[in-house]
Formats: C-alpha cells, structure tokens, sequence
C-alpha cells in the first residue's frame, strides 16, 4: 500500500516566507521604536522569531511527511550585456553658461559632452551592480527558501509519524540555516 505524500508549491512557500519575513522585520523594527531597542537587538529579535518559525515549519513537514514541488519559472531566457531599457531616451540634463566669446561656447560644448558620457557611464555602472544585486539576493532567497527546504523535507518519508526525529532533523537545519546569519551580524558588531 503505498501512502499519498503532501506537497507543497515552492512558489507558494517562497511568497508566503518573504510576506513572514517582511512582517516580522517591520514589526520588531516598529515596536522597537516604542521600547528603545538597538538596531542589533531588532535583528536578533527578527532572526530569532524567523528561526523559531522556520524551526516549527520543517519539524511539522517533516513530522507529517511534507514534500515541496518546484513550480518556480526557469530563468534561462536571461541575455547578458542587455542593461539598458528598450525606450531609447536619454535624460535631460542641466545647461552650462560660461560666457560670450567662441572659446567658451566650445568649453562648454566639451564640458557637455564629457559630463553627458560620464553620465551615461555612471547610470549604466550602476543599473548593472542593481540588476546583479538583485539577482544575487533573489538567487540566496530561492536557495534558501527552496533548495534548502527541499532538501530538508526530503527526509520526511524517513521522520513521518517520529516526532523526535523530526524535532532533531530540523533543530540541526535551523542551526546551520540560521547560524550563518547571526555570525555575520555578530561579527559586525566586533568590527565596529
């Protein structure tokens, strides 16, 4: 008899972790305001309400046997080097006057010209670190909230109905999942 496993969307768990995550932040961040908490005692507040949620989330999958499917959209229509936008226009920018005279009309027209492809290059510099940071960011969060769930749940079919087991599995998860993230602030906060 073979026994009907639960799945989960990715998409869905992806959505609904950020919306939790969003919320937590803002919450801590705002009733941190009321009772005068440091910014780092707002992130280890925030961390430690994702981490418990986190930890509860994989310990009841892995208890009753959850599975995630990946119904993510694949990302392979990307084309590098394409940075700019299609609408072909270019910003206005200020005038310069320096004077009368024939020399600074050509000053200016070369000052022009050098601040407009400075421009250019410095609006194409950062649109691209923008797009490649958003990338970055997006490509942890789908690791984090997808690969490394599913991997975890993978496990289910052995912790089904063994609710220690269960317990033990994600208690480890969480700690590795989570125990990067306090390393890096607590290591801000030495630096400082």
């Amino acid at each position: 008899m073979k026994v009907n496993k639960t799945y989960l969307k990715g998409k869905s768990v992806f959505i609904v972790s950020l919306l939790v995550i969003g919320i937590v932040i803002l919450t801590v961040y705002l009733t941190g305001i009321n009772y005068n908490r440091s910014l780092s005692s707002n992130i280890y507040l925030s961390l430690g309400i994702i981490a418990t949620t986190l930890f509860l989330f994989m310990t009841y999958g892995l208890y009753k046997g959850i599975g995630l499917f990946d119904n993510f959209p694949k990302y392979r229509n990307f084309k590098s080097g394409d940075f700019l936008a299609s609408s072909g226009t270019v910003p206005d920018l200020p005038s310069v006057d320096a004077g009368d005279g024939i020399g600074d009309l050509i000053l200016t027209g070369l000052l022009w010209l050098v601040i407009s492809i400075l421009f250019i290059v410095l609006l194409l510099v950062l649109e691209a670190i923008i797009w490649f940071s958003i990338l970055v960011i997006l490509t942890m969060l789908y690791w984090i909230f997808f690969k490394a769930l599913k991997l975890v749940l993978s496990r289910s079919t052995k912790t089904k109905g063994k609710i220690g087991v269960s317990v033990v599995y994600s208690l480890t998860y969480t700690a590795m999942y989570m125990g990067w993230i306090y390393a890096i602030v607590f290591l801000t906060e030495i630096i400082k």
